[in-house]
């Protein structure tokens, strides 16, 4: 939420006196500045705003921020963010995690989070790898990739984290990547201004043991041809010259084509605010591997109820047709065990 008579701040007031502390040349650093560009931006107080995290090298993310912070336990994030969200409606709430830790030990939290539709931004640094715990494979981690705990090869196929959260309903998704501000601060900013739960994923570099992961879509010199950056409204093209597009075809499925092989009328125009996800999860599936062009932006931005204010609606008919609660009351109500001792 924004709040329009707040004080004035700037990005010092939103960093913290803590040392920043992730290995050299680390993707994290950028997502940071990224957040700490914004949120003066944004109407918010840092007295009113927190950052919960979970476990991993992103979940450090709290300590740098000049805000309220929760650096919880593994995978448990979204549900404190939860209970905060709830309880505290007039909040502003962030939830800071990576791929193993929303995605395996959290996955359950992650989706039922974006199921109820909580009012939190929810940002995924997504490096493909365990780095916390020095190099093992992660949910996300490509088929035969070689680590510490694959040493022949993952053989397990990955999440693609778009798709897992469309078929939860998440009514925001998005990605982004650790290389270009601009357009990190803008996804963040269309996110935090989504009413309900928002979702961004973010390609995060671990230079020290996965380095490289995205470089044949984000690399500078890839981006033109590889990157496809969406914007509702307007027709899907890419390209040095935007001479490619995406087109679909009569069975439903999205291909990659020359505009000039089909003209500019049959170019997909994108529609993030269209209810059915079908047309969000076809792009989010469109990549096929590490160096094909793959779509970034957002993806579904729709409308829908939130969970805290259904839950304060709720408590606000239950108040006004019983009366206000009387905690002390209820626990000295019906049925209570009497405990004696035996003699």
């Amino acid at each position: 939420m924004t709040d329009t008579s707040v004080r004035l701040t700037t990005k010092k007031d939103w960093a913290s006196d803590q040392e920043v502390r992730w290995c050299p040349g680390c993707g994290d650093y950028g997502i940071l500045q990224a957040v700490q560009f914004l949120m003066p931006d944004l109407g918010v107080a840092p007295e009113n705003t927190v950052f919960v995290s979970g476990i991993g090298c992103s979940s450090r993310f709290p300590y740098y921020m000049n805000t309220y912070g929760v650096h919880s336990i593994h995978g448990r994030a979204p549900a404190v963010a939860t209970g905060v969200a709830v309880a505290r409606p007039d909040l502003d709430v962030w939830v800071i995690t990576g791929d193993g830790d929303a995605l395996s030990i959290g996955g359950n939290h992650f989706i039922h989070a974006l199921r109820r539709n909580v009012n939190m931004t929810i940002l995924m640094f997504n490096n493909r790898i365990y780095g916390l715990t020095k190099g093992q494979y992660s949910p996300t981690s490509e088929v035969g990739k070689v680590t510490k705990s694959t040493p022949m090869g993952s053989i397990d196929p990955p999440f693609n984290p778009l798709a897992v959260a469309l078929g939860a309903e998440a009514s925001f998704v998005a990605r982004t990547h650790d290389l270009d501000r601009k357009h990190m601060i803008e996804t963040f900013r269309a996110a935090h201004d989504h009413r309900g739960a928002s979702f961004v994923e973010i390609f995060q570099n671990c230079n020290v043991f996965n380095d490289a992961a995205f470089d044949g879509v984000t690399g500078r010199e890839n981006r033109p041809a590889n990157m496809i950056d969406l914007k509702h409204g307007e027709p899907i093209r890419f390209g040095v010259d935007r001479e490619r597009g995406v087109v679909m075809g009569a069975d439903g499925q999205l291909r990659i084509v020359e505009v000039a092989d089909v003209g500019e009328d049959a170019i997909l125009v994108h529609d993030a605010h269209r209810h059915d996800p079908s047309l969000a999860f076809a792009l989010a599936r469109l990549s096929h591997d590490d160096h094909s062009p793959t779509p970034f932006g957002i993806f579904r931005s729709i409308e829908r109820p939130d969970y805290g204010s259904s839950v304060g609606a709720q408590l606000a008919e239950a108040s006004q047709k019983k009366g206000p609660g009387d905690l002390n009351a209820m626990l000295r109500s019906n049925g209570p065990w009497m405990v004696t001792a035996e003699m």
